[in-house]
């Protein structure tokens, strides 16, 4: 039996990236000699197990066998027969099919190394078709590694856009699209996520409201990159500046401009009420993918009121409070930093405006303070009851909100 470091961890060990996790592949061993060295079953189509102390994975080496299309049309098959080389061949990109052995010594089948050097996103075989999966995962991988100058190779490019073409894209799991679509939101490059995708067709198949954005003008005083498709692009890698990480901000920054796709021809550049036709689109791709309940929830209210927050200093105190309670920040306040940071990538997602101020963040977060901290009971020592309760309570909301934006004004914001 022999015992290898795997996959993800080998290859980031190598770039120099801290290691997160670590798998571990088992060469020449069978379920039984697992149980008996104390590891502990977890897999459910392979052999799987935990370590008893550190509780890292351990897989059987194992080969697979397309049987149907999508995801879960494979067979496995685990023994300890299987080869460490044919175990590696089974996985998606050469920079993932590298092993590392007890001394150190790299196990380099496939020229993983030379690609991480070269900076390539390679398939390791033909059997790279077999799974749909692997469209989103080289898009992700192409999301985390831009910054350090990684392409996808163009043999691999083209047997993803053949993978399309097939329609084996079409037999993607709303689950498994939205498991590597949230992966890829916390990348610190979503956009190449959306520009691999459309590399290979596969934005109009798993993403088509996205996909319809590209080509769509707007107007240039307000956006000088004029294309809709490159602002989603911009916003996203400023959601990922501000919010590192945050995969709720970065749905919000997706999704916040669906409209756009939906404005008659004659209208453009302008996009009249486009916050308001987006709530539509934005619903229908939440509930095909199955997002959780509050992503989908606060995906709608920045497409919604992102340009009530644009326009927060020219809103009456009034207003202001409408839009704080839309938000159902009085109950749920940690909604508003996220919501204000995919605005705040709005704005700043444009050509020429990275290094924008956003003092409208400011004014809301110091308006929402001052409202919230209006409480009932002295209401209630002034022997009011009932809706005369709530209607005080919002009129000194009302004017707690216009003295933060007197000042602001004082101040010279805006």
């Amino acid at each position: 039996m022999r015992i290898y470091l795997v996959g993800g961890a080998v290859r980031d060990r190598l770039l120099g990236l801290d290691v997160a996790d670590r798998d571990y592949v088992v060469v020449g061993a069978t379920p039984e000699d697992m149980l008996r060295l104390g590891y502990k079953p977890v897999g459910k189509d392979f052999p799987v197990f935990l370590h008893a102390h550190s509780g890292e994975e351990y897989a059987l080496a194992r080969t697979e066998r397309k049987t149907g299309r999508g995801y879960h049309g494979f067979a496995f098959h685990a023994d300890a027969a299987v080869t460490l080389e044919q175990d590696l061949e089974r996985r998606d990109l050469t920079i993932n099919a590298m092993a590392m052995e007890g001394d150190g010594a790299i196990v380099d089948p496939f020229g993983g190394r030379r690609d991480l050097d070269d900076r390539v996103l390679r398939h390791v075989s033909p059997a790279f078709v077999e799974d749909p999966v692997r469209v989103l995962r080289v898009a992700r991988f192409a999301a985390r590694y831009a910054t350090l100058g990684f392409r996808i190779a163009e043999e691999t490019l083209a047997l993803m856009r053949a993978m399309v073409d097939d329609g084996e894209v079409d037999h993607l799991v709303p689950e498994r699209v939205w498991a590597e679509t949230r992966k890829a939101l916390t990348e610190p490059t979503p956009s190449a996520f959306l520009r691999a995708l459309r590399d290979c067709a596969a934005l109009r198949a798993v993403f088509p409201e996205v996909d319809a954005l590209y080509g769509v003008p707007q107007r240039a005083e307000f956006h000088p990159e004029i294309d809709t498709g490159a602002h989603i692009e911009m916003v996203l890698d400023m959601a990922a500046r501000l919010a590192p990480r945050d995969d709720l901000v970065g749905w919000c920054a997706l999704t916040h401009d669906l409209g756009k796709a939906l404005t008659p021809k004659d209208e453009l550049p302008r996009h009249l009420r486009h916050e308001h036709n987006g709530v539509a689109p934005v619903r229908a791709l939440s509930a095909r993918l199955k997002v959780p309940a509050e992503y989908a929830t606060l995906a709608e209210l920045v497409c919604r009121h992102h340009l009530d927050a644009h326009r927060a200093f020219e809103l009456r105190p009034g207003t202001v409070l409408e839009l704080l309670e839309k938000l159902d920040s009085f109950r749920r306040p940690e909604r508003l930093q996220p919501f204000l940071l995919a605005c705040e990538a709005d704005k700043r997602g444009r050509l020429g405006f990275a290094d924008a101020a956003y003092a409208q963040a400011d004014y809301l977060r110091a308006a929402h303070a001052a409202a919230a901290a209006v409480v009932a009971a002295p209401f209630l020592a002034q022997g009011l009851a009932g809706t005369a309760i709530g209607a005080a309570i919002r009129t000194a909301r009302m004017g707690a909100i216009g003295t933060v934006k007197l000042a602001f004004a004082a101040a010279g914001t805006p």
